[in-house]
């Protein structure tokens, strides 16, 4: 695969080799998506391109887009027949081009979530429809509160480090929606325990996912700190040797009118 870009927090490869779930889980959204021969579709949010790759499989034409430029290159290597742009979702220029834009654990990266709706919304066709999943309302609330705890007792102030992600409630998420105008025609929250890969796999995942939260922090000490979030959580996530993470997710449907 490509090199990776330094500057670009996303580390592909990892993604690919220790975080493949993101994908497998995507698969059944697809379902819900229930995309027809000869569409349009935005794969929002694409990571290295696995669904974007299975709906063109289908014949779908779909674009794939990413704010990672690691992830856009990975995704070119692995699939070339497909076209995929690094583009920011809250910066979208697509002007009524899609049947459908579809989004899979990308929208909780988005801290704006309304000028995300604004520009999913404008890219639809009229009847075009916006299907997502991403994490909702207490999602990771296990492991995001033990890594905050142990950033303190390790004598770290956490206060000036923003939360990396947005995990809004149904209300919130859907009220939004209806704002920018969207019909909803689908809402759920629900949990999905997510089996981690490896016995070192909430070390990866907070790697992979939660480095925000560990930014300027000395490497030995990120490593007693997550070591340290391992040994809390082991009686309450690690079971039959796998870590299971404790991911709620929001699953939604709009229709542009």
């Amino acid at each position: 695969m490509k090199s990776q870009i330094s500057n670009d927090p996303w580390n592909a490869d990892l993604y690919d080799g220790k975080h493949s779930f993101v994908s497998n889980f995507g698969d059944r959204l697809i379902d819900l998506l229930d995309p027809k021969e000869g569409e349009k579709i935005l794969d929002l949010g694409c990571g290295t391109g696995d669904l974007a790759k299975n709906l063109f499989d289908k014949k779908i034409e779909v674009i794939g887009i990413d704010k990672s430029e690691n992830m856009i290159n990975q995704a070119k290597t692995k699939y070339p027949e497909i076209e995929f742009f690094v583009e920011d979702a809250t910066e979208l220029s697509y002007h009524q081009e899609f049947d459908a834009v579809f989004s899979n654990a990308a929208l909780h990266w988005i801290k704006t979530p309304k000028k995300a709706l604004n520009c999913i919304y404008k890219s639809l066709k009229k009847d075009g429809r916006f299907i997502a999943e991403f994490g909702g309302k207490g999602n990771i609330k296990l492991i995001s509160n033990e890594i905050t705890q142990q950033i303190k007792e390790a004598g770290f102030e956490f206060n000036n480090k923003p939360f990396p992600w947005y995990f809004p409630s149904i209300g919130e998420y859907t009220s939004l929606m209806e704002e920018v105008g969207f019909k909803v025609t689908f809402s759920q929250l629900f949990n999905r325990p997510t089996a981690l890969e490896g016995k070192d796999g909430l070390k990866t995942w907070i790697e992979m996912f939660a480095s925000d939260m560990l930014e300027g922090i000395a490497f030995d000490k990120k490593e007693v700190i997550i070591s340290r979030v391992e040994d809390h959580l082991k009686k309450h996530l690690y079971h039959n040797e796998t870590w299971i993470a404790d991911y709620k997710r929001i699953r939604v449907v709009g229709i542009k009118e």
